[in-house]
């Protein structure tokens, strides 16, 4: 199969672009970092600027399934929720539901249209044009990712070994951790899928329901003292927040803030269907990992 992955050079894309090479298939990257090096494996794509149908339809002329991975976690440098999120996965799966090409539409899981956040109504509204647009699709909705090349789950390891663990006060929610390379295994799954009527909307989660509080103990290096836990009032979590999406300083942000306060973790897990085993346990792997991580960046 010829596959399109689109936001291929990201943290989700690269493990999804890894895995779906490894079972033999025609994998090309579409990033706005595209390497001009190769390209006949990489095409520069800039999601802001394709907003209508008829742009995609050159892109995606003969793949047989386009893979989405793109997503933003701020605005910046003309790059908006609106056209990333929801305009382009729109006319996306519209350009495909044409051509007869199939989408994979990776979304967010505990998304509410009444949220606040710009970042989660924008994936709301996204999700809702792919569905009206007549492709064969599927969202694919995973909750809080780990990995160690990830920017958000570096620094929320390092954070776990803080001495003190600031905790927002109402981030009573259950993160589903899973690990990006089980995200990447069950992507790869659903692009060879040639019948995905039931996996349309699909959410998939680690093995351990865990509060912030909870995770970042799981985190923790062994052999550290415990950790002191200040609960951060609400008030003060909102404004800290916004005042990291103007600074673009850190991955907390405000659309981070609001998903904490609710359950993030799937009503049914689809990953161990679709991996045919159980997903990895986040907190066994985050030492080991960040070891090997760490050996890595003092050799190079």
């Amino acid at each position: 199969m010829r596959i399109l992955v689109l936001g291929g050079a990201g943290f989700i894309g690269r493990h999804a672009v890894a895995a779906i090479r490894a079972k033999g298939h025609v994998v090309t990257i579409g990033s706005r970092h595209a390497a001009s090096a190769n390209p006949s494996s990489c095409l520069k794509v800039r999601f802001h600027e394709l907003t209508d149908v008829a742009d995609w339809v050159p892109i995606i002329a003969g793949f047989d399934v386009v893979l989405n991975c793109v997503g933003i976690l701020r605005e910046r440098w003309g790059e908006r929720y609106d056209a990333v999120h929801h305009r382009a996965p729109e006319c996306i799966a519209r350009a495909c539901a044409s051509a007869g090409v199939r989408f994979v539409h990776v979304s967010a899981l505990g998304l509410s249209s009444d949220a606040s956040s710009g970042f989660i109504r924008s994936k709301v509204a996204g999700e809702n044009g792919i569905r009206a647009s007549g492709a064969d699709y599927s969202i694919v909705r995973p909750s809080l990712l780990d990995g160690v090349d990830g920017y958000g789950s570096r620094w929320l390891r390092r954070v776990a070994n803080w001495p003190v663990h600031f905790v927002p006060a109402d981030a009573t929610g259950a993160l589903a951790a899973l690990d990006v390379d089980d995200l990447g295994a069950a992507l790869a799954v659903l692009c060879e899928m040639r019948d995905a009527r039931a996996h349309r909307e699909i959410e998939l989660g680690g093995s351990d329901a865990l509060t912030i509080r909870e995770l970042l103990a799981a985190l923790r290096s062994s052999g550290r003292a415990k950790p002191w836990v200040v609960a951060v009032p609400a008030f003060c979590v909102r404004a800290v927040a916004h005042v990291f999406d103007v600074l673009h300083a850190t991955p907390l942000s405000w659309g981070h803030v609001e998903l904490m306060r609710r359950d993030n973790r799937p009503e049914f897990n689809a990953l161990p269907s679709l991996l045919g085993r159980a997903p990895k346990r986040i907190g066994a792997l985050a030492a080991r990992r960040l070891r090997r991580y760490d050996l890595l960046v003092r050799h190079h």
